[in-house]
């Protein structure tokens, strides 16, 4: 016998009914991108690998430890399998020349990849819902977008302040951030004794990730350090002020958290996170920021852009945690085949209910046949259908069908075969009828 393949660890089969709650998630997002604006975006999976290490930074984790890169063995490219979204979207963008008639409001949903040791809600093959917004410089674009994070919270019944918390941060202009990072660098080795294995690797290469530690023993060194707010101009601090009246006014509470920080170099004034504390050790569910200088970094005119990005593993385990599930799934009708009945006749009824939206699943035949009628009621009940449709060879010969309702205890009726049209409604729930 064949040894059984078996899925990359990390890189996991989604199927039925688990799958069903990764539709209603994805269904609710595009229902609430649509209500802002946002257009679907698809850009391919795997992108030249100085994509990533120009427009996240050699620097960085991701780049570091993290990526999938491997070298085409038919043209010798040096390709990797995409850690994150942003930049393929601007990458595809630029190429397009998409910003040609103005600015744009896009989305995608899909999977990314990153080597690295999987656990819960945090896996080698994971799956990003993600907002770009490109040619709009103001801050109502970055309010809107922290404002459409809370939306997709409430559609999905997630409380804002109770489930999620929102922290904010703002990191400047790059000037800025070299007169903090100066200053920071000067801090820490000034405390040199005080930093782990961690700290000192990053102190020169990317010492505002160290203000980012999780080590309980740096925890104080970092609250004495310098904050990057203490170097904002005038202008970045306008930027950072007005994003909060308009939170402010729309009751959506936050945290300004001036040790929130970003992983990739091209981010730029504000920055947030959607946190919980019901997830453990993996609290941020949603994360985002401006990112003015990508678009330049790689090789399009300057423009000024803006996106969150989310996992979605991590926000179905949130949802999982709180209580909340998809709406059912089951079908509206099952038909149940009595042996001896005219199949052209059952499958015509079948097709026109469904053709009225009507979700009816039918009980396949074995080779001798139809099953029992007790197994196909067994079966019926255990679909989650609200009602049998029950098709006997006598109730078809003269034309009808019997209705049974499974739920609600209804008597049951007899429907006309040739007048679905006028019935079909009946079979649905409100909220789709």
């Amino acid at each position: 016998m064949a040894e059984i393949l078996k899925a990359i660890k990390g890189m996991n089969d989604i199927l039925p009914p688990e799958s069903a709650r990764w539709e209603w998630l994805e269904d609710v997002v595009r229902t609430v991108m649509r209500r802002y604006g946002y257009q679907n975006m698809r850009t391919p999976i795997v992108e030249p690998t100085a994509l990533f290490v120009r427009g996240l930074g050699e620097v960085t984790d991701i780049v570091e430890k993290e990526m999938y890169s491997f070298e085409d063995s038919l043209n010798g490219d040096k390709l990797t399998l995409r850690p994150e979204g942003t930049a393929g979207s601007v990458r595809a963008i630029i190429e397009h020349n998409f910003l040609y008639e103005g600015g744009k409001r896009l989305f995608y949903i899909g999977p990314m990849f990153r080597h690295e040791r999987p656990q819960k809600g945090r896996y080698r093959q994971f799956h990003q819902v993600g907002a770009e917004v490109l040619g709009f410089a103001g801050p109502d674009v970055d309010a809107e977008l922290i404002l459409m994070t809370a939306a997709l919270w409430r559609e999905l019944g997630l409380k804002v302040g109770h489930d999620v918390s929102l922290q904010l941060n703002s990191l400047g202009q790059p000037d800025e951030r070299k007169a903090h990072r100066a200053a920071l660098i000067t801090y820490l080795e000034s405390h040199a004794e005080q930093l782990d294995e961690e700290a000192r690797r990053r102190l020169h290469s990317n010492p505002l990730r160290i203000l980012d530690t999780k080590n309980p023993a740096m925890q104080a060194l970092v609250e004495g350090a310098p904050k990057l707010i203490e170097f904002l101009g005038e202008a970045s601090l306008e930027h950072f002020a007005a994003i909060k009246q308009v939170l402010d006014a729309a009751g959506v509470p936050y945290q300004v958290n001036p040790r929130l920080v970003r992983g990739m170099d091209y981010y730029n004034l504000t920055v947030f996170e959607w946190v919980t504390d019901r997830l453990g050790a993996q609290g941020t569910v949603c994360g985002g920021g401006r990112y003015d200088g990508l678009v330049e970094q790689l090789g399009g005119k300057p423009a000024p852009a803006v996106g969150w990005g989310l996992g979605m593993e991590r926000l179905l385990l949130l949802l999982q945690e709180v209580g909340i599930d998809a709406p059912s799934t089951a079908p509206d009708a099952f038909a149940v085949v009595f042996a001896g009945t005219p199949l052209p006749a059952v499958l015509n009824a079948i097709e026109a209910l469904r053709a009225k939206g009507v979700q009816v699943v039918l009980n396949p035949a074995g080779k001798d046949g139809p099953a029992s009628p007790k197994s196909q009621f067994k079966k019926a009940d255990a679909s989650g259908a609200r009602y049998a449709l029950i098709f006997g060879p006598d109730e078809v010969a003269q034309g009808q069908v019997a209705i049974k309702p499974l739920r609600d205890g209804g008597e049951q009726l007899v429907r006309s075969l040739a007048a679905t049209g006028d019935w079909a409604e009946t079979l649905l729930p409100a909220a789709r009828s």
